[in-house]
C-alpha cells in the first residue's frame, strides 16, 4: 500500500500570524498549560527549535498512548509554514512507518486565517491503513487547534 494522504482546512477568527506563534512557535509551552488532561509536558531532546530538532510529548496519565517524538523538517516563520514528521512513539503501532506533516496558515480578508494541514501516512511493508483508523489523530489535532483558538480569542492581546 502507498501513502495515504489527508487535507484538512480549518478557518478561524483569528490572524494568520497570531495563529501560527501560538499554534506552532509556543506550542511546547502553551498545548501543555491549556491541555493538561491530554499533554503533560513537551521537550527538545536534539536542536535548537530549527529543522532537525527532535522534540518528545508526553502524554498525561490515563490517556491511551504513552508519548511521541517528531522531528521538524520546516519551520518558515515568514511563510508561516511548519513541516514535521512523527518518528517515534505508541501512535505509530504496527502498522505506521511514520506520518509527516505540513501545516500552512493563510490571512483571510475577514482579518481571520486559513489553516491547511496535509497528512502523510507512511505504512510499514505489508500494511494497510484507511481513513478511519486514524480518525482520532485528526480529531485530537482539531481539539488542540480549536483549544488554542478559544484562548486566543479570549486573550487577544497575546502573542500579538
Amino acid at each position: 500500500m502507498g501513502v495515504l494522504t489527508l487535507t484538512e482546512e480549518l478557518t478561524s477568527p483569528v490572524s494568520a500570524g497570531i495563529m501560527f506563534k501560538a499554534l506552532i512557535l509556543d506550542a511546547d509551552n502553551l498545548i501543555p498549560k491549556l491541555m493538561p488532561q491530554a499533554i503533560k509536558s513537551v521537550e527538545t531532546v536534539e536542536g535548537n527549535g530549527g529543522p532537525g530538532t527532535i522534540q518528545k510529548i508526553t502524554l498525561s496519565e490515563g490517556t491511551h498512548m504513552k508519548h511521541l517524538k517528531h522531528r521538524i523538517d520546516a519551520l518558515d516563520e515568514e511563510k508561516l509554514i511548519y513541516s514535521y514528521t512523527l518518528i517515534d512513539g505508541d501512535e505509530l503501532l504496527d502498522k505506521i512507518e511514520s506520518v509527516s506533516y505540513e501545516i500552512k496558515f493563510e490571512s483571510t480578508p475577514d482579518g481571520g486565517s486559513k489553516c491547511t494541514k496535509f497528512s502523510n501516512y507512511h505504512p510499514k511493508p505489508g500494511a494497510q491503513i484507511n481513513e478511519e483508523e486514524i480518525k482520532a489523530d485528526k480529531e485530537k489535532a482539531m481539539a488542540v487547534y480549536r483549544a488554542v483558538e478559544a484562548y486566543l480569542l479570549a486573550n487577544p492581546k497575546a502573542y500579538a
